[in-house]
């Protein structure tokens, strides 16, 4: 995509250069001043320059609209989704790019969907633009999008991490010198209690106890050796008890290992001994399908039956550089490939929280006190009294939801809405993360929400403004009861200049969802 943007903002500057050299020199445009004289103007009315205020979705356009107040014929404002496209599959044209280039102040929100704007801006005409970045300006009240439980990405992100696919033809051989080193157990150190703060992690993640998962662990990484040293082809094991053996090993091949679905998840790598002593038997899995300049950890299997009964073992037994601390294996737990998690991706739907609009509001308006200060003291009282109102909802929803007797939300649907529910207490459970595209939902899913809904006993299901239904209507009709009622919530995502025209307002929206929020709580 930077590469299109770039492209197309080349030909847009190589259009106004070639329009420049016309045979005949053009005759220069007189100088333009910020406003008309009276020699231009002859009602002696000076015609100040107005500004020029680009935004990306609605609720920013209907902020800089009420901190304007009645001084809103000073500004050309544009809404750059106005015709209902989604904050998150919205694309510039080469007209919107032109808009941002040459405005005096352009509002984002900031988050992936906007990676657009860094090219845009790069090549703007006005330097001097006021940028307004919406996440930015909240810092660290901006929240990580969240997976729940039962949500759709919940189970992409199981079968990703559980069933890492390989494809056999890119398979290749490996050597023991791979693998050389000094190598120690985790069992050690998580009987020491220095995993400690993994275990905790695991805890929570699983919804269990730590003495819980100690064990599992305890199970998992059982391993009769405490270290392994590995030099050229030898392999020597030492054990609990201090005792050590050690042999020359050579190569016996790879078996991929597959998963219930015939996809390949990992490879074990093989290496025989011919001596006594040692085990005769061994086996190498560090993630890896093809040699490697370096190994950061690895499980291995070994023993005198065979190869077969490796592949069968119940435990996994997990070895890291005998060098590393205990610091650096936690790191290595919690970030490497055991518990490997994508970048957290910032939830965008920062404006559905009034508090978060309080804010932003407060510092939208600062900027436009710089920008125009001879009316700073007007977009002052304005913002004020437009705050007092946002702050008054604010105190409307809390009523609503202290009164509520149900404080759990379900959407069969994405949901964008976590900022509004953080703010009041709210628990929720959803179909897809809220900037997901995914449009259907599986089996699982929908049991899952359904279950839910039975078990707390809800008398509602609800989806934003985008829905067709379907989804909600699914989960309604594989609850026990059949009888809840689907809402709608509407998290101003697709509100169009349209809407804008029959009176849709940033306030009105919140107030609609506000009943709406009350109706679903009951």
């Amino acid at each position: 995509m930077k590469k299109i943007l770039s492209i197309t903002l080349c030909l847009l500057m190589l259009l106004g250069v070639m329009t420049g050299c016309a045979d005949e020199p053009a005759t220069p445009a007189p100088p333009q001043p910020d406003s008309v004289t009276s020699e231009q103007n002859p009602t002696d009315a000076p015609v100040e320059k107005k500004l020029n205020i680009v935004t990306t979705i609605f609720p920013e356009y209907d902020w800089v609209k009420q901190i304007l107040g009645d001084q809103a014929d000073r500004a050309d404002i544009t809404m750059l989704l106005d015709n209902g496209v989604d904050l998150h599959s919205y694309q510039p044209t080469a007209d919107d790019i032109v808009k941002i280039s040459t405005c005096d102040m352009f509002v984002y929100v900031g988050g992936e969907s906007d990676e657009w704007v860094e090219d845009v801006l790069a090549e703007a005409q006005n330097k001097d633009m006021v940028v307004v970045n919406l996440l930015e300006v909240l810092g660290d009240k901006v929240k990580a999008e969240e997976v729940k439980e039962g949500m759709e990405a919940d189970h992409d992100h199981e079968h990703e991490h559980e069933h890492e696919e390989i494809e056999e033809e890119d398979i290749q051989d490996r050597a023991l010198s791979e693998f050389e080193g000094e190598w120690s157990s985790l069992i050690p150190l998580l009987e020491s209690g220095a995993l400690e703060a993994y275990v905790e992690h695991e805890a929570e993640e699983d919804g269990a106890s730590t003495d819980e998962v100690l064990e599992e662990l305890a199970e998992k990484w059982a391993c009769d050796a405490v270290t392994i040293a590995i030099d050229g082809s030898t392999i020597t094991f030492t054990y609990v008890d201090g005792t050590s053996e050690s042999a020359e090993y050579s190569y016996a091949g790879y078996v991929p290992v597959r998963a219930e679905d015939g996809d390949i998840t990992s490879v074990r790598y093989q290496f025989e001994a011919d001596a006594d002593g040692a085990p005769k038997y061994v086996q190498f899995n560090d993630h890896g399908h093809e040699p490697a300049d370096e190994v950061e950890h690895f499980h291995v299997w070994f023993g005198d039956e065979s190869f077969d009964a490796l592949l069968n073992a119940a435990s996994n037994p997990f070895f890291v550089p005998a060098s590393a601390s205990s610091e650096e294996v936690l790191e290595e737990l919690m970030g490497g490939h055991h518990h490997e998690e994508e970048e957290e991706e910032s939830d965008e739907h920062v404006w559905l929280s009034l508090r978060n609009a309080a804010a932003l509001c407060d510092y939208l308006s600062s900027k436009l006190c710089e920008l125009d200060a001879d009316n700073a003291e007007a977009y002052a009282a304005n913002t004020d009294a437009y705050v007092a109102k946002l702050n008054a909802l604010d105190a409307d929803y809390q009523a609503a939801v202290d009164a509520a007797s149900v404080k759990t939300l379900l959407f069969g649907d994405r949901f964008p809405f976590r900022y509004l529910t953080d703010d009041y207490g709210l628990d929720y459970y959803a179909a897809f993360v809220g900037c997901s595209a995914e449009t259907e939902a599986s089996f699982e899913t929908i049991v899952f929400l359904a279950n839910k809904v039975d078990e707390l006993g809800l008398r509602a299901i609800l989806q934003i403004e985008s829905a067709d239904g379907r989804i909600a209507q699914t989960i309604r009709d594989t609850t026990a009861a059949k009888d809840q009622a689907i809402l709608t919530m509407d998290s101003m995502q697709s509100t169009t200049s349209a809407d804008v025209a029959n009176g849709a307002s940033y306030l009105t929206i919140m107030e609609q969802n506000l009943a709406v929020l009350a109706e679903a709580l009951k």
